[in-house]
């Protein structure tokens, strides 16, 4: 379990980090959103010990980082942004040093660089040297340093950062597969890294977590709305215009007929406040009008909407608290 509380970081006239506060459950996979800059890294590195906060406080397995930081090094396993490679060491010399500084040696030494090799994918590279690798194949080393002491907790800065599809699939197999098992914070500015591995993420924006939650329910709350796809049939007119007079519908939006007879279809986008009934409304209407019903459904908002509204909203607020702006 991981617990930040507060944490505020500056490095000179900049503010990194503004009050920053999330929780992450034992088992529990969080993704870290942000752009570039926004902070991630820097919170990374503070859970990590590697860099200390001005104010603020973080617990890892309760324990303050701070207080005890070889306690919290020894319970995780840090990816950072900038793999630490030694060029001059093949994969094998270099997983095997991480290994004995962890304290590993032995059949657990042998078995961890065993697990590691074949679940990074570092089979066939296992006996290069690290400064000969594509980047892919070093990041790839990079993570397998990360779990080779088998940490309870990971944490991994942008960790698919260079790979090809076929890695970055890879790599999102692994961390589903420790999911339950580890607790996992892995940040990346790259949003459809998030969705694949986990369902809960926290964004953070110049320093300030703007929004901590499940996808779905960060979207309606983003997009103040619910969006649902509407198609019928045998609607001589006014479709429409009926569907504009319901009190739950804010938005219509006609879209393109498909698979449908021109003459007798109607497809739309709805959209409506994401606390009232929606679709038992749509539903209602067409029954009161005895349309054919050929598709009703809720059209999620994906991540990326939600994020671009979120960050847009962020800086909005931020400019106004920089002129005064109530």
């Amino acid at each position: 379990m991981i617990e930040v509380q507060g944490i505020t970081k500056s490095f000179g006239t900049t503010l990194a980090l503004d009050d920053v506060s999330f929780r992450i459950e034992k088992g529990e996979i969080l993704g870290f959103l942000g752009p570039n800059g926004a902070g991630k890294s820097t919170t990374m590195k503070i859970i990590t010990t590697f860099i200390a906060p001005d104010a603020g406080t973080v617990k890892v397995d309760g324990i303050d980082v701070l207080e005890q930081p070889l306690a919290v090094r020894g319970r995780i396993g840090y990816l950072p942004e900038n793999v630490p490679l030694y060029p001059d060491m093949n994969v094998q010399e270099y997983l095997t040093f991480v290994g004995r500084a962890r304290g590993l040696d032995g059949a657990r030494l042998k078995q961890r660089l065993d697990w590691c090799v074949e679940a990074c994918g570092l089979v066939t590279e296992f006996k290069k040297p690290i400064g000969d690798l594509s980047k892919g194949f070093k990041q790839r080393t990079g993570l397998a340093q990360a779990l080779i002491h088998d940490p309870d907790i990971l944490i991994l800065d942008e960790p698919t950062s260079g790979l090809d599809p076929l890695q970055i699939l890879g790599i999102r197999d692994l961390i589903k597969s420790l999911a339950g098992h580890k607790t996992i914070i892995f940040s990346t500015h790259i949003l459809q890294e998030v969705g694949p591995v986990t369902d809960r993420v926290a964004i953070i924006n110049e320093g300030r977590i703007i929004a901590d939650g499940h996808i779905d329910k960060l979207a309606r709350e983003a997009m103040r709305s619910d969006r649902v796809i509407l198609a019928v049939r045998n609607a001589p007119g006014g479709v429409e215009e009926a569907l504009r007079g319901l009190d739950e519908v804010t938005e219509v939006k006609a879209l393109t007929v498909r698979d449908l007879d021109a003459n007798r279809g109607s497809r739309f986008e709805v959209r409506g406040p994401f606390d009232r009934d929606l679709i038992g409304a749509l539903d209602r209407l067409c029954k009161q009008h005895g349309w054919e019903l050929t598709e009703l459904r809720e059209a999620v908002f994906s991540l990326e909407d939600t994020f671009i509204e979120l960050t847009r909203r962020s800086l909005r607020g931020n400019h106004d608290r920089a002129r005064g702006v109530a």
